[in-house]
């Protein structure tokens, strides 16, 4: 992935806070993002679609929900934006992560997938 390719993809307020989110949670779902982000299903999915189609996100499934993490084999370079990103502006997601943290029952994991 080329810088401005990254960047375009990161200038939507949206998919970075989800990049955000992710970086700090490790996986989050479709439906705690939701949450999270007080936005629409369809505007939630459509985002992650353009997040992993770049290889940004990868997914897996466990039970009736997919997970979205980080792509563990981003480049260097690429991996060292999304955690600055997350650590040096963590107020554009301070409601969001408390969002997350008051939705109450969420998606169970399993220790082997947690990170």
């Amino acid at each position: 992935m080329q810088p401005a390719q990254l960047f375009k993809l990161l200038s939507d307020e949206t998919r970075l806070r989800i990049i955000m989110l992710i970086a700090q949670e490790k996986e989050l779902c479709v439906c705690e993002l939701i949450s999270a982000l007080t936005a629409s299903q369809p505007s939630i999915s459509r985002n992650l679609s353009q997040l992993r189609k770049y290889g940004l996100l990868v997914d897996r499934k466990y039970k009736q929900w997919v997970f979205y993490a980080i792509n563990p084999e981003l480049a260097t370079w690429i991996k060292s934006i999304v955690e600055l990103s997350a650590q040096q502006h963590n107020s554009l997601i301070t409601a969001d992560i408390q969002r997350l943290n008051d939705m109450g029952k969420r998606p169970e994991r399993t220790q082997q997938h947690c990170g």
